[in-house]
């Protein structure tokens, strides 16, 4: 076994003094996105045991008025993608394009997309239970041009 030198030793204790000092920065003033550096709330944090708790899916409408799911088996975009990137949904909603895009992709069979949605359904909970209550909400609709 080999001996380690006085500059291997220094060069090692900086790395781990400057990878401890990314962490506790990261954790006093990171967020999510600064993962692994930063704090991961998501495992963190609770909602209050009465508050609604929100399920996001979206959903097509071809032009037969038929309702699609667009789950990722219809085109290969996964839930937590699309919940990720919705605040830039809601700011374009015309990026909703490239799911339907990727809908007639995977699908070249099916009826043409005309709408494509997120949806939120808030499943009431009432002391931590679920009540078998909700309520869907339209956060985000894009429609095709004619």
């Amino acid at each position: 076994m080999e001996t380690l030198t006085t500059r291997g030793r220094a060069a090692r204790l900086a790395a781990t003094a400057l990878g401890l000092a990314v962490l506790v920065a990261g954790t006093v003033w990171g967020t999510d996105d600064h993962f692994p550096f930063g704090p991961f709330r998501m495992y963190s944090t609770s909602n209050p045991p009465s508050a609604p708790a929100p399920d996001t899916r979206v959903e097509g409408i071809d032009v037969t008025g038929a309702v699609v799911g667009l789950g990722k088996q219809a085109t290969g975009i996964r839930r937590a993608e699309i919940e990720g990137q919705q605040s830039r949904y809601a700011a374009d909603p015309a990026l909703l394009a490239e799911v339907a895009d990727a809908y007639a992709e995977r699908n070249p069979d099916a009826a043409r997309l005309v709408e494509v949605r997120i949806v939120i359904r808030w499943h009431g909970i009432r002391d931590g239970r679920p009540t078998g209550r909700w309520t869907d909400e339209t956060v985000v609709s894009w429609q095709a041009p004619r």
